[in-house]
Formats: C-alpha cells, structure tokens, sequence
C-alpha cells in the first residue's frame, strides 16, 4: 500500500495527525493495534487530564470539537436530566479529575465520526488492528513500514514520504534506527534539578491496567487471582503501608495520607468543580475519576454511578515495559496487579462502617470493550522519545525555575500544554516527583530528529526528558503534537522543503506557523492587555 502520509498508532496523536493531513488534502494511511482508535482516552480508558483554563483556551480548534462532539454526543444519545442537559460544560461523570470525565465508547464513536468523512472520501484508510513490525530505509530516510495484523497471519508493506510514530511506546524509533532516549536522563546531560547524577535507562514511569467498576447489588466478587497473595502482602520502602490499602504518598509532599472511598454518594453533578489549582480531587476515590454520575440521568437510566479505576494501588513498577526481554511478563503482571486490586476491595478493603469488602463492585469490561473486564491496553505514561534537535529540560517550564518569567518562549513554537511535572513511582524505585510548572510551548525542534529527515514522532515520543514528558504526556498535549506533526507533513510535501529546513529557515517557520495557526492550533499561550 501507498500513501501521502503514514501514520503508525491510532491514540490522540495518530488520530490528530491523520485528520491534519486528510484535511490538507493528502491520502494517509492509519494503523491501530487495538480495538479502538483514541488509545489513552478509549483502549486505555483514561479520562482526561486537562488545565485550569482548557474550556476558554489552550488547546487547538480540532481537540476542542473533539470535547464538545462528546458533550453532543451525550445531549443527542443520553437520557440526561433537562437540568444536565442544560449544564453548558456538561460533565458526564462528574468526575473531579477533569471537567469532562466520560465514558470511553463515546470518545470513540466522536473521533469516528470525526474521521468519517476522509474515510469516505477514500483519502483515509484505517487497518486495524496491525501492529508495527519492521521497517525499511535508506540512509537517513524510511522508505516504508510493514505491519502485522494482531490476530492472524497477515501483513502489510507500506510506502509514504512522511511516516509518522504515534505508538504509545516509540516502536517505530528501534524498527527504523532512529536515535532515541528511555528512562532518567543524567543531570550531567541536562542540568535537570530533579534529575539523578548519572542517567538510567531502564527506570521508568509506571503503567497501569485500568478497569472500570459501578456498585450494584448482589455478590460479584471474582474468581481470587493467582497472584492475589504476593500483591496483598507488597509493601514498597517508600508507600507507607502495604500496596492495597486506602494509604499512599501525597504525590506532591510525600506526605503518607488515607483516602476514603464511598460508592454512589448522593452528590450533585453539578457541584463538582474540576480544577486541580484548587483539588487534586482524589479524596474520595470513588469520585476522582467517575466516568458516568447516575443523578445525570433521568431516574433509573443508570443503577450505579460508573467509576474508572487509575488510582495509585494499580501503578506497576515493578520493571519497566520497553527495551527489556521480559516487556509481556511485566504487562501480564500489571494486569494481575489490577484484578488483585478489585478482588481486595470486594473482599477486604475496609469500609467506612467497620466491616470489610464491596462485593457489590461489579467489573463493567462492557464498558472498555474488553472481553477480560480490563482496559483493552495499559496506559503508558512513557514512551521511547527522540533525539531530538531540541530536548525540552525541566529548566524550561519549572515553577521554582522560571518563577514570574513563565516557561520558555520558543522562537519555534507550534503549541501549548498545561500540567504539574507529574511523575509517577518508577521501575528504579522512585517515589512521585511532582513539580510545579508555567503553563508552556511545544518547540518545532522537540518534533525533528536530530538524523532521519522523513519520520515524525506525533505523541509521547519527542524530544522530551524522563522528566518533562510528566507535563507533555498529558491528551491535549499530545492532540497538538500529533496535529501538528500532520501539518508539517503536508507543509513540507507542498513545499518540497524538509522538516529541519522549515525550523531553521525564518520564512518558511514563519509560513508554517501561520499555517497551523490558520487551522486552529495556538502556537502561544495568550497575552491579556490593553490596545
């Protein structure tokens, strides 16, 4: 197969990236390994995490039609009360997370809908699910990429000027001999306050198996898992308790603390206020991330609240999932880790009135589209990341660094992005790192490698550090990032210019960002003054 542009991975990146292209009038190839398209927000079930300002500004115009394509979606399609229905910044889940929190399948019926018209055209062509699994170059050019279909003997060769990665984990960047980076970089190579002295490749974030639950009645505890009782005894030097218990480090002071956890409290929708400036949120587990609040829906639409379990007794860092022999064990580990997570708390989780266990917790794999009940994919907070002709380093965007100044200005700048440096514990035994951090810029130079000349990293594969990757992991972030690197393909396509030519020449840079800028994008964050 042949196209203008191919792009490796269907998450946010890929999907932006696709539809940046397809838009500009190029034929593109999309490839996913999974079920469904939207990877972080769907096959993975995250709902997102978002800044204090993402419903006036901070996002680009195609992401927020994403945002509100779900809350349509949910005024079309669901029996919401008429006081829900009338809620402008309709929060599905009210959950405290982000003030959209939703379930999974409707992100993916928008971002079908969204592609749907390019797909008729026949200007996309969407394979799932296929898996990357070789790639050919020449010099510092890739000439095409095969993949494999996950479920049978079947694979495919495919040639386009522009390949762009957008797998969750950088496959692309080994397959191809791009240079790349994994784990803590050294404080001798970035000068990073919250770097080790020396760089560890192998540690790395943890992942994390999420799955979703409601609470019903009747008993419908699962069958005990085979590693129930190592996970229930696991006690990491830095948590403060065992794994599987109500008490963990304040990822922000450390500090060991005990959140409740109430099912179907009789809260108003209404009054959850998402902005983590004010509450990370996490009080009552049941709530942090509740992806379908049942007092939203007209009386007996929903027997149960809906939550989503990515809470901090599901992190597995006990090794790391890239670039060892042993990546599929660890990934079946972290899923016994989760099914070990709710066989406690429908067993042995204390509860507020003494007694212990929710057997009433009910697995909703009908909500992740799972046939196992989990996520369809453990969500990975770290990817391989590119050479990158320029690394953004925790200098650039630090609270404690920057200060009043803000976060760096980039001459390059083809977006922005919001978030804490929020580093879970890591394979290497390191507790949180969460830093304060300026609302900041995507630099073009975070987006070209520094030696292959055709392929684009368009997720959480650029040039970021172990540490700043905790702020440019985030959905957004990386819908601008894949959207732009769309762009920049179909930019230098039409120019015949390079990417790295585009960077480094002030009138084609300057060209470009008026040209995303034209499509929706925001390449700065905005001033407020007088004129």
């Amino acid at each position: 197969m042949r196209a203008d542009v191919l792009v490796v991975g269907g998450g946010l990146g890929g999907v932006a990236a696709a539809l940046a292209a397809a838009r500009s009038g190029r034929s593109v190839i999309l490839t996913e390994e999974f079920d469904w398209l939207g990877g972080q927000l769907t096959s993975q079930a995250v709902p997102p995490d978002e800044h204090s300002w993402i419903e006036q500004f901070g996002a680009t115009a195609s992401y927020r039609a994403l945002r509100n394509g779900i809350r349509d979606y949910y005024r079309r399609h669901y029996p919401l009360t008429e006081r829900s229905r009338a809620w402008a910044d309709l929060n599905p889940g009210a959950g405290w997370v982000s003030r959209i929190c939703h379930e999974p399948r409707v992100a993916v019926a928008v971002l079908e809908g969204m592609l749907a018209p390019y797909r008729g055209a026949g200007r996309l062509t969407v394979l799932q699910p296929y898996r990357p699994v070789a790639a050919a170059t020449e010099g510092d050019r890739v000439l095409g990429v095969t993949v494999a279909h996950r479920d049978r003997d079947d694979r495919i060769d495919i040639a386009a000027p522009y390949v762009l990665d957008a797998t969750e984990t950088g496959e692309l960047l080994p397959l191809s001999g791009t240079e790349y980076v994994t784990g803590f970089e050294g404080q001798a190579q970035t000068g990073e306050p919250s770097a080790p002295a020396e760089a560890q490749p192998l540690n790395m974030q943890a992942v994390s198996v999420c799955f979703a639950i409601d609470h019903v009645g009747g008993d419908h505890t699962i069958d005990r898992p085979a590693g129930y009782d190592f996970w229930r005894d696991y006690k990491p030097d830095f948590w403060g308790d065992r794994l599987l218990s109500w008490r963990s480090p304040h990822p922000r002071t450390l500090e060991i603390v005990e959140r409740s956890f109430t099912p179907n409290p009789d809260d108003d929708p209404l009054s959850v206020h998402a902005d983590q400036r004010l509450n990370p949120g996490d009080g009552n587990l049941w709530t942090f991330r509740r992806i379908a609040a049942r007092r939203n829906f007209t009386d007996g639409a929903y027997g149960s609240d809906i939550t989503l379990v990515n809470w901090p007794m599901i992190d597995y860092f006990e090794g790391p999932v890239i670039d060892v022999p042993n990546a599929s064990w660890h990934l079946t580990k972290a899923r016994e880790l989760s099914y070990s997570v709710l066989y406690w708390l429908q067993t042995e989780a204390p509860r507020p009135d003494g007694g212990t266990g929710f057997p009433g917790l009910r697995l909703r794999g009908d909500v992740t589209g799972s046939r196992d009940g989990l996520a369809q994919a453990p969500y990975i907070r770290e990817s391989r990341r590119i050479r990158a002709e320029y690394t953004v380093v925790e200098q650039d965007l630090s609270l404690a660094v920057r200060g009043s100044h803000g976060a760096m200005r980039y001459p390059d700048a083809v977006g922005v992005g919001m978030y804490r440096i929020d580093l879970h514990p890591s394979t290497g035994g390191d507790n949180y790192i969460d830093v304060g951090s300026c609302p900041f810029e995507i630099p073009l130079g975070a987006l070209i490698p520094q030696r292959m000349e055709n392929l684009l990293p368009a997720g959480k594969n650029i040039g970021t550090t172990h540490i700043t990757n905790g702020s440019y992991r985030l959905h957004p972030v990386e819908w601008n990032v894949g959207e732009v690197a769309g762009l920049l393909a179909d930019f230098c396509l039409a120019r015949g210019e390079s990417p790295r030519a585009v960077r480094s020449d002030p009138r084609l840079l300057a060209d470009f960002q008026d040209r995303i800028s034209a499509a929706g994008v925001e390449p700065r964050w905005p001033e407020i003054a007088g004129y």
